[in-house]
């Protein structure tokens, strides 16, 4: 009787979810640590933010897996979006039924556009096996509110995805002379890894996404960890900001080709490069009273190692541009976010997010 029973109510839930047509529109993001809401946690690898003082800002201050003081860029953008929650990670126990209507994340720390970057950290989601559960995602929500259904989901999602930066910090100038330093030099490595990126985001189209936020690195050699290995007095490594410098004009230039390739604006370039120049060269004017120092970490400008309970840690993260030696602090984030959101040209091409928005409600 019980097993009757629990068999119909299983039954009438899946039946629920069924007929439920997504008003909220879904997200869905993939990429590196910079996105990550907890995949990691679920893996045994190094390239984690599972304990404190991580989340020390999140409500009920609790370390998510999310490489911030508190919400990090998807989950500032879900809010803009009108969603109620963040999308799970997908690799989360919780990360079924209903859930799946309103998306999930597919990030992994320390993961890049190329399958050898990260090694170190051996087990990530590297970016062909995100794609491969987008597919299993698809599979799952079909079985639930039907194909078309599933499909039509899909195709009207928000999408983001943030790859590049691990490209060069964990693999072309992790060590020196290393195997894709020694094979390309950088004006060549770019192309390279770009011509790369094109056939992601071209099977990222093929799997349904429609619309596609797509950001550029910050500026790499502006972070506190390479201002603790390479800056003598406080300046960016020009090495790295050459490098960031040759990648987001040949990212921005790709995703527009792209876009007139398939006839639709599928492909938002963030400038998250200029973004960040904004409150790394005047940060008083954003609040900040430092964007050389992190807010957690060790050594030089608290840029050695990891953020972790044994690390200096700033009493007040909102005048801190870095969380960590890597990563923006939430307040940081916020201002990415908003470029997002209403940013001109210059910070988003071809459309800001709220044009995007704007026009899909007229629709």
């Amino acid at each position: 009787m019980a097993t009757l029973l629990l068999t119909l109510l299983s039954a009438a839930l899946l039946a629920s979810i069924a007929t439920m047509h997504v008003e909220a529109r879904a997200f869905f993001v993939f990429g590196d640590s910079l996105v990550d809401v907890g995949n990691n946690n679920y893996l045994a690898t190094t390239a984690r933010a599972d304990a404190p003082p991580y989340g020390i800002d999140y409500p009920g201050r609790r370390a998510t897996g999310r490489f911030s003081n508190g919400y990090n860029i998807p989950d500032l953008i879900s809010q803009s979006i009108g969603q109620s929650e963040s999308p799970l990670p997908y690799l989360s126990p919780a990360m079924s039924g209903s859930k799946l209507l309103i998306g999930t994340n597919f990030a992994s720390a320390g993961v890049g556009i190329l399958n050898d970057t990260g090694v170190q950290f051996v087990n990530i989601i590297r970016i062909g096996q995100q794609m491969q559960y987008f597919q299993q995602y698809q599979s799952r929500l079909s079985q639930i509110v039907g194909a078309e259904e599933s499909q039509r989901l899909v195709n009207e999602a928000l999408v983001l995805i943030t790859l590049g930066g691990n490209d060069f910090v964990n693999n072309y100038y992790l060590v020196p002379f290393s195997a894709r330093s020694r094979q390309y030099s950088l004006q060549n490595y770019v192309p390279f890894i770009i011509s790369e990126y094109r056939k992601v985001l071209m099977r990222l189209h093929e799997l349904g996404a429609q619309k596609v936020l797509v950001t550029g690195t910050g500026p790499l050699g502006c972070v506190p960890a390479e201002l603790a290995q390479r800056s003598r007095n406080g300046e960016c490594s020009p090495e790295l900001q050459l490098a960031a410098g040759l990648f987001n004009p040949q990212l921005t230039e790709m995703l527009l080709s792209l876009n007139s390739e398939i006839g639709s604006n599928v492909f938002i370039a963030a400038n998250t490069q200029l973004t960040h120049y904004d409150f790394i060269n005047n940060p008083q004017a954003f609040g900040f009273v430092t964007s050389k120092v992190a807010c957690c970490g060790q050594g030089p400008y608290n840029g050695i190692g990891l953020c972790t309970p044994l690390s200096n840690l700033c009493p007040n993260r909102d005048v801190y541009a870095f969380w960590d030696p890597f990563h923006p602090s939430e307040r940081a984030n916020r201002i990415i976010v908003q470029q997002i959101l209403t940013g001109s040209l210059d910070y988003m091409n071809p459309m800001n997010l709220s044009t995007i928005l704007a026009m899909d409600s007229q629709t």
